[in-house]
Protein backbone atom coordinates (compact mmCIF):
# COMPACT_ATOMS: atom_id res chain seq x y z
CA UNK A 1 0.00 0.00 0.00
CA UNK A 2 1.54 3.18 -1.11
CA UNK A 3 0.95 5.77 2.22
CA UNK A 4 1.89 9.49 2.30
CA UNK A 5 5.59 8.74 3.38
CA UNK A 6 6.38 6.61 0.23
CA UNK A 7 5.42 9.68 -1.87
CA UNK A 8 7.21 11.85 0.34
CA UNK A 9 10.40 9.87 0.25
CA UNK A 10 10.05 9.19 -3.69
CA UNK A 11 9.27 13.32 -3.93
CA UNK A 12 12.36 13.75 -1.88
CA UNK A 13 15.33 11.23 -3.10
CA UNK A 14 13.78 11.83 -7.14
CA UNK A 15 13.99 15.39 -6.89
CA UNK A 16 16.86 15.92 -4.23
CA UNK A 17 19.30 12.78 -3.84
CA UNK A 18 21.60 14.58 -2.14
CA UNK A 19 19.83 13.93 0.99
CA UNK A 20 21.59 10.29 0.02
CA UNK A 21 24.52 11.79 1.86
CA UNK A 22 25.12 9.46 4.92
CA UNK A 23 24.87 6.80 2.08
CA UNK A 24 27.94 7.95 0.24
CA UNK A 25 29.29 8.83 3.29
CA UNK A 26 29.43 5.61 4.62
CA UNK A 27 30.47 3.91 1.62
CA UNK A 28 33.46 6.23 1.19
CA UNK A 29 32.22 7.98 -1.83
CA UNK A 30 32.06 12.23 -2.37
CA UNK A 31 29.19 13.90 -1.82
CA UNK A 32 26.76 13.10 -4.16
CA UNK A 33 25.77 15.55 -6.62
CA UNK A 34 22.34 15.83 -8.47
CA UNK A 35 23.61 16.07 -11.89
CA UNK A 36 24.77 12.57 -11.20
CA UNK A 37 21.64 10.66 -11.05
CA UNK A 38 18.53 10.18 -13.50
CA UNK A 39 15.91 8.58 -13.01
CA UNK A 40 14.51 5.31 -13.92
CA UNK A 41 11.17 3.41 -13.83
CA UNK A 42 10.20 2.03 -10.60
CA UNK A 43 8.18 -0.55 -12.02
CA UNK A 44 9.79 -4.35 -11.40
CA UNK A 45 7.10 -6.10 -13.44
CA UNK A 46 8.05 -8.19 -16.68
CA UNK A 47 4.94 -10.10 -17.75
CA UNK A 48 2.78 -8.63 -14.96
CA UNK A 49 0.75 -11.30 -12.99
CA UNK A 50 0.96 -8.52 -10.47
CA UNK A 51 2.63 -5.28 -9.90
CA UNK A 52 6.21 -5.23 -8.28
CA UNK A 53 7.33 -1.17 -7.68
CA UNK A 54 9.74 0.08 -5.81
CA UNK A 55 9.19 3.45 -4.11
CA UNK A 56 12.11 5.08 -6.71
CA UNK A 57 14.86 3.89 -8.61
CA UNK A 58 17.72 5.89 -9.65
CA UNK A 59 20.67 5.71 -11.89
CA UNK A 60 23.81 6.85 -10.51
CA UNK A 61 26.11 7.98 -13.33
CA UNK A 62 29.44 10.49 -11.98
CA UNK A 63 31.79 11.69 -14.86
CA UNK A 64 34.15 9.32 -12.74
CA UNK A 65 33.53 6.41 -10.39
CA UNK A 66 31.64 3.39 -10.38
CA UNK A 67 28.17 3.35 -11.81
CA UNK A 68 25.37 2.27 -10.26
CA UNK A 69 21.65 1.69 -9.25
CA UNK A 70 19.51 2.87 -6.24
CA UNK A 71 16.66 1.53 -5.34
CA UNK A 72 14.79 3.27 -2.39
CA UNK A 73 12.12 2.28 -0.28
CA UNK A 74 10.43 3.69 2.80
CA UNK A 75 9.41 1.28 5.45
CA UNK A 76 7.06 2.10 8.25
CA UNK A 77 6.49 -1.09 9.85
CA UNK A 78 8.18 -4.30 9.66
CA UNK A 79 6.87 -6.57 6.81
CA UNK A 80 8.19 -10.37 6.25
CA UNK A 81 6.88 -10.15 2.75
CA UNK A 82 9.28 -7.51 1.80
CA UNK A 83 12.25 -9.72 2.25
CA UNK A 84 11.54 -11.85 -0.82
CA UNK A 85 10.10 -8.00 -2.83
CA UNK A 86 13.35 -6.78 -2.13
CA UNK A 87 15.25 -9.67 -3.18
CA UNK A 88 12.92 -9.49 -6.63
CA UNK A 89 13.87 -5.80 -7.04
CA UNK A 90 17.71 -6.09 -6.54
CA UNK A 91 17.69 -9.27 -8.82
CA UNK A 92 15.77 -7.46 -11.32
CA UNK A 93 17.72 -4.70 -11.71
CA UNK A 94 21.07 -6.27 -11.79
CA UNK A 95 20.00 -8.48 -14.26
CA UNK A 96 18.10 -5.13 -16.37
CA UNK A 97 21.06 -2.81 -16.42
CA UNK A 98 23.82 -5.14 -15.70
CA UNK A 99 25.40 -3.12 -12.73
CA UNK A 100 25.68 -3.20 -9.11
CA UNK A 101 22.48 -1.97 -7.20
CA UNK A 102 22.30 -0.39 -3.77
CA UNK A 103 18.74 -1.27 -1.59
CA UNK A 104 18.31 1.71 0.67
CA UNK A 105 15.16 1.46 2.97
CA UNK A 106 14.39 4.62 5.08
CA UNK A 107 12.96 4.12 7.95
CA UNK A 108 11.47 6.24 11.18
CA UNK A 109 11.89 4.27 14.23
CA UNK A 110 14.42 2.13 15.56
CA UNK A 111 12.89 -1.20 16.09
CA UNK A 112 11.85 -1.11 12.07
CA UNK A 113 15.62 0.69 11.22
CA UNK A 114 17.17 -2.58 12.90
CA UNK A 115 15.09 -5.33 11.12
CA UNK A 116 15.15 -3.79 7.61
CA UNK A 117 19.38 -4.03 8.21
CA UNK A 118 18.94 -8.28 7.71
CA UNK A 119 20.72 -9.88 6.72
CA UNK A 120 17.39 -11.71 4.41
CA UNK A 121 18.74 -14.70 3.48
CA UNK A 122 17.99 -17.07 0.94
CA UNK A 123 18.98 -20.54 1.83
CA UNK A 124 18.43 -24.25 1.36
CA UNK A 125 20.01 -26.79 3.92
CA UNK A 126 23.24 -25.11 4.85
CA UNK A 127 24.00 -23.49 1.79
CA UNK A 128 22.86 -19.63 1.38
CA UNK A 129 21.86 -18.69 -2.76
CA UNK A 130 21.29 -15.31 -2.12
CA UNK A 131 21.57 -12.56 0.75
CA UNK A 132 20.26 -9.34 0.80
CA UNK A 133 21.54 -6.63 2.86
CA UNK A 134 19.71 -2.85 2.51
CA UNK A 135 21.48 -0.01 3.50
CA UNK A 136 19.38 1.93 6.40
CA UNK A 137 18.60 5.45 6.62
CA UNK A 138 17.01 5.90 10.07
CA UNK A 139 17.71 6.97 13.43
CA UNK A 140 20.68 4.99 13.78
CA UNK A 141 22.50 6.49 10.10
CA UNK A 142 20.97 9.94 9.74
CA UNK A 143 22.66 12.56 11.65
CA UNK A 144 19.86 14.81 14.02
CA UNK A 145 20.03 18.28 12.42
CA UNK A 146 20.12 20.87 15.19
CA UNK A 147 22.21 23.17 13.54
CA UNK A 148 20.44 26.03 11.23
CA UNK A 149 23.22 26.45 9.19
CA UNK A 150 23.60 22.40 7.85
CA UNK A 151 19.34 23.39 7.20
CA UNK A 152 20.40 25.88 4.97
CA UNK A 153 23.65 24.38 2.80
CA UNK A 154 21.68 20.14 2.59
CA UNK A 155 17.98 21.28 3.08
CA UNK A 156 17.09 17.95 1.77
CA UNK A 157 19.10 16.04 4.35
CA UNK A 158 17.84 18.27 7.11
CA UNK A 159 13.80 17.28 5.97
CA UNK A 160 15.11 13.38 6.30
CA UNK A 161 16.42 14.48 9.23
CA UNK A 162 13.00 15.70 10.40
CA UNK A 163 11.40 12.67 8.75
CA UNK A 164 13.41 9.66 10.02
CA UNK A 165 13.78 11.21 14.13
CA UNK A 166 10.11 11.52 14.21
CA UNK A 167 10.26 9.29 17.06
CA UNK A 168 13.09 10.34 19.24
CA UNK A 169 13.23 12.39 22.33
CA UNK A 170 14.55 15.28 20.50
CA UNK A 171 11.84 15.44 17.68
CA UNK A 172 10.40 18.64 18.58
CA UNK A 173 14.02 20.74 18.70
CA UNK A 174 14.73 19.16 15.21
CA UNK A 175 11.92 20.00 14.22
CA UNK A 176 12.27 23.83 15.42
CA UNK A 177 15.53 24.15 14.08
CA UNK A 178 14.83 22.76 10.85
CA UNK A 179 11.65 25.14 10.57
CA UNK A 180 13.79 28.05 11.50
CA UNK A 181 16.15 27.05 9.02
CA UNK A 182 13.94 26.58 5.96
CA UNK A 183 12.49 29.90 6.78
CA UNK A 184 15.19 31.80 5.60
CA UNK A 185 15.05 30.90 1.86
CA UNK A 186 12.54 32.22 -0.49
CA UNK A 187 8.98 31.59 0.21
CA UNK A 188 8.16 29.18 -2.60
CA UNK A 189 11.30 27.16 -1.29
CA UNK A 190 10.44 27.23 2.45
CA UNK A 191 6.94 26.10 1.62
CA UNK A 192 7.88 23.32 -0.54
CA UNK A 193 10.32 21.43 2.18
CA UNK A 194 7.33 22.54 4.81
CA UNK A 195 5.31 20.37 2.98
CA UNK A 196 7.74 17.57 2.21
CA UNK A 197 8.40 16.96 6.43
CA UNK A 198 4.85 17.18 6.79
CA UNK A 199 3.61 14.38 4.30
CA UNK A 200 6.40 12.28 5.65
CA UNK A 201 5.61 12.78 9.22
CA UNK A 202 2.12 11.45 7.86
CA UNK A 203 0.49 9.75 10.97
CA UNK A 204 3.10 10.32 13.63
CA UNK A 205 2.38 12.37 16.97
CA UNK A 206 5.48 14.86 15.53
CA UNK A 207 3.05 16.14 12.62
CA UNK A 208 1.17 18.52 14.51
CA UNK A 209 3.71 20.26 16.13
CA UNK A 210 5.08 20.58 12.92
CA UNK A 211 2.25 21.73 11.72
CA UNK A 212 2.46 24.93 14.35
CA UNK A 213 5.76 25.66 13.27
CA UNK A 214 4.17 26.11 9.28
CA UNK A 215 4.07 29.57 8.01
CA UNK A 216 2.09 30.37 4.53
CA UNK A 217 2.06 26.91 2.61
CA UNK A 218 0.64 25.64 -0.95
CA UNK A 219 0.17 21.95 -1.47
CA UNK A 220 2.81 20.65 -3.60
CA UNK A 221 0.95 17.05 -1.93
CA UNK A 222 -2.64 17.02 -2.77
CA UNK A 223 -5.06 14.74 -0.80
CA UNK A 224 -3.05 14.59 2.36
CA UNK A 225 -4.59 16.72 4.39
CA UNK A 226 -1.54 18.95 4.80
CA UNK A 227 -2.49 22.16 7.31
CA UNK A 228 -2.93 24.36 3.82
CA UNK A 229 -4.95 21.89 2.15
CA UNK A 230 -7.28 21.71 5.03
CA UNK A 231 -7.81 25.24 5.28
CA UNK A 232 -8.45 25.04 1.18
CA UNK A 233 -10.94 23.32 1.29
CA UNK A 234 -12.40 24.35 4.55
CA UNK A 235 -13.37 27.64 2.48
CA UNK A 236 -14.19 25.95 -0.61
CA UNK A 237 -16.70 23.27 1.42
CA UNK A 238 -18.51 26.53 3.00
CA UNK A 239 -19.09 28.24 -0.34
CA UNK A 240 -20.60 25.21 -2.03
CA UNK A 241 -22.53 24.38 1.51
CA UNK A 242 -24.42 27.66 1.57
CA UNK A 243 -24.75 27.98 -2.22
CA UNK A 244 -24.96 32.05 -2.12
CA UNK A 245 -22.37 34.47 -3.55
CA UNK A 246 -21.06 35.42 0.63
CA UNK A 247 -20.22 31.77 1.08
CA UNK A 248 -18.00 31.54 -2.23
CA UNK A 249 -16.55 34.89 -0.88
CA UNK A 250 -15.73 34.20 2.80
CA UNK A 251 -13.98 31.09 1.19
CA UNK A 252 -11.97 33.11 -0.69
CA UNK A 253 -10.92 35.31 1.85
CA UNK A 254 -10.67 32.80 4.43
CA UNK A 255 -8.15 30.87 2.07
CA UNK A 256 -6.17 34.21 1.55
CA UNK A 257 -6.05 35.06 5.14
CA UNK A 258 -4.81 31.92 5.90
CA UNK A 259 -1.87 32.03 3.15
CA UNK A 260 -1.07 34.96 5.22
CA UNK A 261 -1.46 37.20 1.83
CA UNK A 262 -2.03 41.08 2.32
CA UNK A 263 -6.01 42.42 1.94
CA UNK A 264 -6.45 45.79 0.66
CA UNK A 265 -9.95 46.98 0.85
CA UNK A 266 -10.46 47.37 -2.62
CA UNK A 267 -9.21 43.30 -2.68
CA UNK A 268 -12.35 42.63 0.01
CA UNK A 269 -14.79 45.14 -1.74
CA UNK A 270 -14.21 43.45 -5.06
CA UNK A 271 -14.57 39.67 -3.66
CA UNK A 272 -17.64 40.42 -1.48
CA UNK A 273 -19.33 42.63 -4.09
CA UNK A 274 -18.96 40.16 -6.88
CA UNK A 275 -22.61 38.33 -7.30
CA UNK A 276 -21.05 36.16 -10.13
CA UNK A 277 -21.28 32.34 -8.75
CA UNK A 278 -19.40 31.10 -11.47
CA UNK A 279 -16.49 33.76 -11.08
CA UNK A 280 -16.28 33.45 -7.51
CA UNK A 281 -15.67 29.61 -8.17
CA UNK A 282 -12.69 30.42 -9.85
CA UNK A 283 -11.23 33.22 -7.81
CA UNK A 284 -11.96 30.43 -4.79
CA UNK A 285 -9.60 27.88 -7.07
CA UNK A 286 -7.21 30.37 -7.88
CA UNK A 287 -6.99 31.76 -4.34
CA UNK A 288 -5.05 28.51 -3.55
CA UNK A 289 -1.92 29.87 -5.91
CA UNK A 290 -1.95 33.00 -6.53
CA UNK A 291 1.51 35.04 -5.31
CA UNK A 292 -0.78 38.21 -4.56
CA UNK A 293 -4.74 38.95 -3.72
CA UNK A 294 -4.67 41.01 -6.62
CA UNK A 295 -3.45 38.64 -8.78
CA UNK A 296 -7.01 36.89 -8.68
CA UNK A 297 -8.57 39.75 -11.29
CA UNK A 298 -5.64 39.50 -13.74
CA UNK A 299 -6.87 36.78 -16.23
CA UNK A 300 -10.26 37.95 -16.56
CA UNK A 301 -12.35 40.40 -18.45
CA UNK A 302 -14.43 43.52 -16.99
CA UNK A 303 -14.96 43.69 -13.22
CA UNK A 304 -18.18 42.22 -12.05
Amino acid sequence: MVTATHEASHRLFQEHPEALAPVFEALGLPPPVKTDFHELSPDTTEIRPMERRADTVLMFEPDMGEHFVLAVEAQTKKDPDKANSWAYYVAYLRAKYDLPVLLVAVCRDRSTAAWAMGPFECTVGPWTTQVTRPFVLGPQTVPEVTDETVVVQQPALAALSAIVHSQSRRADAILETVARGLASFDPDITKYWFEVVEVGLESTPTRKYWRKLMQDVVTHFPGHGTLFEEKYLEGKAEGEARGKAEGEARGILRVLEVRGLPLSDDVRQRITACTDLDRLNEWLERSGTVEHAEDLFTEEGPAA
